[in-house]
């Protein structure tokens, strides 16, 4: 019997242990959450485990309920066990006046999916997602171009129309206008990875007699000059329903960039990387920040050698290209910088 008791403690304490290296619960966790207006996904995945982003690891679709994959302000978030891990699930009971636990039947439910929590705060990424694009520097440079303003009007804006000169996509009619910004290389291997093309605004072809086209603007950003490209405009829906996740394959990178030109990084900034969907990097991918090592002298043996790379922060995936990807830091112990590295986290 003392055997079998040992046996049975060593096998639990086994158990507990590899689900501690795969899921582990915060200490302080609590046992129901209801869901907030201005939570977000990773939000709510820090409450519960101390690696947020294994949170599909700990979401269990309630297939009892429609859209289970989708969380709305006023949900309640019930943690159970099942098959001896741990899982969060949504409305699976009620308390009945008998104050017995009694299995939700399912119910037609509208939800207006604009309402559903989001991975990460929109409000940060939104215009990366919307506007600004990066493109290769052969479709920048074959794009038709602003001409001028109509009567020779070197600026224009919101309501004006403006002559633009190019080959026309006969079926394109709306148009984004661009001017050229950051070219992005690989600080490596030199690569031009991409050039961020700029929204400065959009406008809509109203005319076209050879290759000059006469444009009703409907919407500036800033002013729009002579010189900026207009390329067709996209359908690009935000996508805030991805889930946070470690990337599939191991990825190592680096920030090249940070949007708006500052040299300190922190939390919710927008950082651009050297790595994008030919290296298996996709939108909702979470990698470990770490900060390079800095430089120090060995007196012994009279030489610069460089310390170990610090962890220092993590940051999400929105938006990925063939070459780079856009991201935002969703936390950071310390300052980080341009040149710092990124990889799985874990």
């Amino acid at each position: 019997m003392k055997r079998l008791l040992l046996g049975l403690a060593l096998s639990l304490s086994f158990t507990a242990s590899v689900l501690a290296d795969v899921l582990a619960l915060k200490q302080d966790h609590p046992q129901t959450y209801v869901v907030k207006r201005g939570d977000t996904l990773w939000s709510i995945s820090s409450i519960f485990l101390e690696d947020p982003w294994l949170w599909p690891e700990l979401w269990h679709y309630n297939k009892q309920l429609d859209d289970p994959h989708l969380i709305y302000p006023g949900d309640i978030l019930y943690l159970v066990w099942v098959d001896g891990k741990p899982r969060l699930v949504k409305n699976i009971v009620k308390k009945t006046t008998e104050n017995r636990d009694v299995k939700l039947s399912p119910q037609m439910r509208i939800s207006d999916l604009n309402k559903a929590i989001p991975a990460i705060s929109l409000d940060v990424i939104g215009p990366f997602l919307s506007n600004s694009r990066v493109v290769d520097q052969g479709l920048l440079e074959r794009s038709p171009y602003v001409l001028s303003g109509r009567e020779g009007h070197i600026v224009t804006g919101a309501g004006d129309t403006l002559y633009a000169r190019g080959a026309f996509d006969n079926d394109a009619k709306v148009y984004g206008i661009y001017r050229r910004g950051q070219i992005f290389t690989d600080p490596y291997t030199g690569e031009l990875l991409g050039i961020q093309a700029r929204d400065v605004g959009a406008g809509k072809r109203i005319g076209l007699d050879g290759d000059i086209a006469t444009l009703q603007i409907n919407r500036s950003n800033q002013e729009i000059r002579r010189g900026d490209r207009l390329l067709p405009q996209e359908d690009r829906s935000l996508q805030s329903r991805f889930e946070p996740r470690a990337p599939a394959s191991e990825i190592e990178g680096e920030i090249i960039a940070v949007e708006g030109g500052v040299s300190q990084v922190g939390s919710m900034d927008v950082v651009i990387l050297n790595r994008g969907e030919r290296d298996g990097l996709k939108s909702g991918d979470v990698m470990a920040i770490y900060q390079r090592g800095e430089l120090v002298r060995d007196d012994v043996a009279e030489e610069l050698i460089r310390v170990p790379d610090v962890e220092a922060g993590f940051l999400m995936v929105f938006r990925s290209y063939e070459k780079l990807a856009y991201a935002v830091v969703l936390s950071a112990t310390q300052a980080l910088r341009v040149g710092d590295k990124v990889k799985n986290p874990g």
